[in-house]
């Protein structure tokens, strides 16, 4: 099992492509993109999640060829060297059976099991999943993010996902409320402020709040270079609130955040 822990696990991003939000253009090389993953297993990292198509706001998709192009090599080279489950960020089952065939052990699906193809694919290999949920696609998210209850609506498409793909045989599933996923700065921050209700699902609740723009939507209108303490705080407050799982950028500086929230949590059980 690769997303189920006793402490907080922290999921490392590697995106290999030339437009991602933050990293867009930085690990476009695979061997780059290997010694930044191997980087961040050194820095604290239990998951590595390569990608090799943006899915930043407004984000046009890549074809299959191209995706496969990026990430193979890379996903190769850190399943026999990194020693940490390698995680692949994609929503194409043919992509997602090419990297398990290559050592990958979870797909981080965006699309929160969209394609039934996907879900015989994780079945089939016995590899682990996490269901996020996204209105739409990357290219169309924003344009409605109109909801009556964002949590209850988000957690409702979840859970069906979910029991859906555990139905048909998937064997580990997480749960991801997708921030930044046609969600309106508010309701990101309302999603953190009621995790707890994800929690109740019954599954590992992963959080992907990494440097984005809701964590710079305050006063001070931050830049994506600047978003690394809102960062830090939206993952404390997530795990508090009942996350099992981060994803970031800023490996190192999240793992202490993160050990120092676990040390909390554990006195107050012991206590």
């Amino acid at each position: 099992m690769c997303l189920e822990s006793s402490r907080t696990l922290l999921m490392g991003i590697v995106n290999v492509t030339p437009d991602s939000f933050s990293d867009g253009g930085c690990f476009l090389k695979p061997a780059d993109a290997v010694v930044r993953g191997l980087e961040m297993v050194e820095d604290g990292a239990d998951l590595i999640d390569v990608g090799g198509e943006s899915t930043r706001p407004g984000a046009e998709p890549v074809s299959e060829v191209v995706e496969l192009e990026r990430i193979l090599p890379v996903v190769r080279a850190l399943t026999r060297e990194s020693g940490v489950p390698i995680s692949v960020d994609t929503q194409r089952p043919t992509v997602a059976r090419r990297c398990i065939d290559e050592g990958a052990r979870v797909i981080n699906d965006i699309g929160g099991l969209r394609h039934e193809a996907m879900i015989e694919v994780l079945a089939e290999t016995g590899a682990s999943v996490i269901v996020m949920h996204m209105r739409g696609t990357p290219a169309t998210m924003q344009t409605d993010t109109r909801y009556d209850d964002v949590v209850y609506e988000v957690a409702e498409f979840l859970k069906a996902r979910a029991a859906w793909g555990r139905a048909a045989g998937v064997r580990e599933i997480a749960v991801d409320p997708g921030l930044g996923f046609g969600k309106s700065p508010r309701q990101n921050f309302e999603i953190l402020a009621r995790l707890n209700e994800f929690e109740r699902l019954g599954y590992p609740v992963l959080i992907g709040p990494s440097r984005k723009s809701f964590l710079g939507s305050l006063s001070s209108k931050l830049p994506v270079e600047e978003r690394l303490e809102g960062t830090l705080a939206a993952a404390a407050i997530g795990v508090a609130n009942g996350a099992n799982i981060v994803r970031v950028h800023d490996v190192k500086a999240c793992r202490r955040v993160l050990d120092i929230v676990d040390a909390i949590a554990d006195a107050a059980d012991a206590g």
